[in-house]
């Protein structure tokens, strides 16, 4: 079997867990690049896999990269305001994509990007490990097997912390040019899994959002609000980089006429609540056996998210979870900052919204 060539772009913080995620496939997965702005960071990242001496590329600048090698997949985990432009010229060079979340800043350019890929004949992975946690898993078949009945509301809990040298690191964060605040960054993933496990379709959001205890961003540190689905059913999130002095927890509750599941954890990895009027499984195994310990927020996700993307790009079809899965998940983090900023509900679905809509908006 030909192995799919891949590159990465983009060699901070998140970039190990895409270069284990893809080593973790040498099966399938030829790792043939990778390239960041800072060629350090790159050597650094080889360095840490032990990787320098396999006759691994390393790039400056991606455009070359693309130009000279023209790889099958390419992952972008570069500062979430570059992520659309990026992604626009690796489809133009025939590429299939894992784009880091959020995909785009802007709905225009997530379309954009959608439409683009489908002129192409490649596809969008849009990175929300979460969905492939063993916890989240379980979940979701119940979700599927109608287990809950009617799913009256769920509730997303994003407690983490997060200080000022966090933002040194990458002055880029908590900008509404490159990043957006707490909600884009750090809660956009469980935002994700409310709306996916909800039944995606909204009908309207009202919120609230604040920048409490982070004077040197521009964008929020607190996000509190209420979503009203099509279906009948509600979704709360509550989502803040406030926490002292520590992460605390991320957890996900769904609460339906015949069950109610709690995942909790520091990154939803951990199944605490599992009740259903069925009595299918016995609840205190299935705590065991689909939970896990991982040593930081970002879980093991990417793991399984590569090897679903590697079996789409070798058989043609579309990854689990694709462009218009980001898309979803980005337009409720933007109707979030709107209906905040408008002080009013915001209806669904959004035409255009932009994080550059709400500059200056905690001056």
């Amino acid at each position: 079997m030909k192995k799919v060539r891949y590159a990465l772009i983009g060699c901070g913080r998140i970039s190990p867990n895409h270069i284990a995620a893809v080593t973790n496939h040498a099966d399938k997965a030829e790792l043939i690049a990778i390239c960041d702005v800072a060629k350090e960071n790159a050597e650094e990242l080889l360095k840490k896999f032990n990787l320098q001496d396999k006759g691994i590329l390393v790039y400056t600048e991606y455009q070359k990269m693309l130009e000279d090698l023209h790889p099958d997949l390419v992952a972008i985990a570069t500062e979430s305001g570059k992520h659309a432009s990026i992604a626009m010229d690796c489809i133009e060079s025939g590429c299939n994509l894992i784009v880091e979340k959020p995909i785009a800043l802007s709905l225009a350019d997530a379309d954009a990007m959608i439409a683009a890929a489908e002129k192409k004949g490649v596809f969008i992975c849009a990175c929300h490990q979460n969905r492939f946690n063993k916890s989240i898993q379980q979940i979701r078949k119940a979700v599927e097997q109608g287990r809950f009945g009617r799913l009256f509301h769920g509730t997303a809990h994003i407690r983490w912390n997060r200080g000022e040298d966090y933002y040194k690191q990458a002055p880029w964060r908590g900008t509404w040019e490159q990043d957006g605040g707490a909600l884009m960054n750090q809660c956009i993933h469980n935002i994700d899994l409310l709306r996916w496990m909800m039944g995606d379709e909204i009908e309207e959001v009202q919120a609230y959002t604040d920048r409490l205890n982070h004077p040197y961003i521009d964008a929020e540190d607190l996000g509190i609000a209420i979503v009203r689905f099509k279906n009948g059913g509600y979704g709360i999130i509550e989502g803040t980089t406030n926490i002292y002095p520590k992460n605390l927890e991320e957890t996900l509750y769904l609460f339906g006429e015949k069950g109610t599941v709690k995942a909790g954890g520091k990154s939803v990895n951990l199944i605490e609540e599992w009740l259903f009027a069925d009595e299918t499984g016995n609840p205190e195994e299935i705590k065991e056996k689909y939970s896990e310990k991982p040593t930081n927020v970002y879980g093991f996700g990417h793991t399984p998210l590569y090897e679903n993307v590697l079996n789409a790009v070798i058989s043609g079809q579309q990854p689990y979870i694709d462009g218009q899965a980001g898309r979803r998940a980005l337009e409720l983090v933007l109707a979030v900052y709107k209906s905040a900023a408008e002080g009013k509900a915001v209806k669904l679905p959004l035409e255009q919204c932009s994080t550059l809509d709400f500059k200056g908006r905690f001056r």
